[in-house]
């Protein structure tokens, strides 16, 4: 017998069913009455997790950067050879899938015969097939992605980002890895990495649309078989507070210089309501120090030292934290100058309270709108699920954030040692 437990916001007027299944899988039913269901399964597996080994093993298992990524791939071929794609096309679904730095999920949309598509779902991602010539055509494909991601400018700034601030993490790593990385995959190593991380206790279901929750658990009996105690270390290597390197560049084929400016942290905290809290409170300040409302954009972009928008990035979670800016800039060093002497001057006057009222409600709507998308729910819902958070909790704690500890938080994460800065430059510049 299931034990379902609700949860619920009076305030949002939103709930959700939680289950843990006795297959060990945890179970989240958000109903939502809406045209289409999204469904998510995923697993706590990434691409920084490349050292890993069992609680009773004495040694740790290195396996190549990119292998996360290449197993989501091949989870898709059958033993049957019936692709799984057209499983899904006789249902009606979209399906797809997606590997991160810290999760890998599998996902379809649907507006009928829902249940259908979720047995497909549940059955191909607890069902792998690895041989070694659907693992060498694999390598091929996905040596030609690798190649044209090679070429394209915003990935190089962002990963060369990520490489200037962390000097040990292997989120500098990319998530798709290099031609030579996958070259070493085999069968043998996809098959270690899912029996490992595709274990039903580290993974999760998120169902989100008009949906029943004794029939998303019929399906669940229907598919899932009990699974063995999860007790796998990943190794994560300490990381120094200061970021490696301050400058990163690199020439490629750009009409209008790129930029992208990184703000470190390593300041974790291991508990799940203060990551929730900071998270809250680095969103907010990234928005009002350098968001498209700010003054700090509208100067930039009125004097021509930034040319369009200013793409945001602020990550917390209890792997890696940082805020990045990035966008195009006819002289990046003008800008980075422009953005220490906003944070110097900041830093002594405080952030402005008006301001910070401002963009709390602004990002507080935006948490209420996501709750019109089933794909926004279950995506939001499967992040803060994995980084031991609730979305409702979430949403509670952004409404709630105080100035006094935004103002803390911002003190303490922007500091000189903490910021790199990585640029593109087109090919002809001297």
């Amino acid at each position: 017998m299931n034990n379902i437990i609700e949860k619920s916001s009076a305030l949002l007027r939103e709930k959700y069913y939680y289950v843990k299944h006795k297959s060990g899988l945890d179970i989240y039913v958000f109903p939502k009455k809406m045209a289409s269901t999204y469904a998510l399964f995923g697993t706590k597996y990434g691409s920084i997790d490349s050292r890993f080994k069992q609680v009773s093993d004495e040694d740790f298992i290195e396996v190549p950067a990119g292998i996360a990524h290449f197993l989501e791939h091949k989870m898709f071929e059958n033993e049957d050879g019936v692709d799984t794609f057209a499983r899904f096309a006789k249902t009606g679904a979209q399906a797809n899938a997606y590997t991160s730095f810290g999760i890998t999920a599998y996902l379809f949309s649907a507006t009928d015969k829902v249940y259908e598509s979720l047995d497909i779902l549940l059955d191909y991602v607890t069902h792998p097939y690895f041989t070694k010539e659907n693992v060498d055509k694999e390598q091929g494909i996905i040596a030609q992605e690798i190649k044209m991601c090679e070429d394209n400018p915003g990935r190089a700034l962002s990963f060369n980002l990520l490489k200037s601030m962390y000097s040990d993490h292997n989120i500098r790593i990319d998530i798709a890895g290099t031609v030579e990385s996958i070259s070493q995959i085999t069968p043998e190593l996809l098959y270690s990495c899912y029996n490992t991380f595709y274990n039903l206790n580290n993974m999760a279901l998120c169902v989100c649309g008009e949906v029943d929750i004794d029939k998303v658990l019929e399906s669940a009996d229907r598919n899932l078989k009990e699974a063995e105690p999860f007790s796998v270390i990943s190794e994560a290597k300490p990381e120094k507070p200061q970021v490696d390197k301050k400058y990163c560049t690199c020439k490629m084929q750009v009409s209008m210089p790129m930029f992208a400016i990184g703000v470190k942290d390593v300041a974790i905290s291991a508990d799940p309501i203060e990551r929730m809290k900071k998270n809250a409170a680095i969103s907010v300040i990234s928005d009002m120090l350098f968001g498209k409302s700010s003054s700090f954009y509208n100067s930039m972009y009125d004097e021509g030292i930034v040319s369009g928008a200013i793409d945001l990035w602020a990550e917390h979670n209890k792997s890696y934290s940082f805020i990045t800016l990035s966008g195009e800039a006819p002289d990046p060093d003008v800008l980075y100058n422009r953005f220490l002497e906003l944070v110097e001057k900041t830093k002594v006057t405080g952030l402005d309270k008006e301001e910070f009222t401002r963009c709390k409600r602004v990002m507080y709507a935006g948490l209420v709108k996501s709750f019109d998308s089933t794909e926004e729910i279950a995506n939001n819902f499967l992040g803060y699920v994995f980084d031991d958070g609730d979305i409702l909790e979430f949403t509670d704690i952004m409404g709630n954030l105080d100035y006094e500890y935004t103002n803390k938080q911002f003190k303490d994460m922007f500091c000189d040692d903490y910021y790199t800065l990585s640029t593109v430059y087109p090919v002809d510049k001297e």
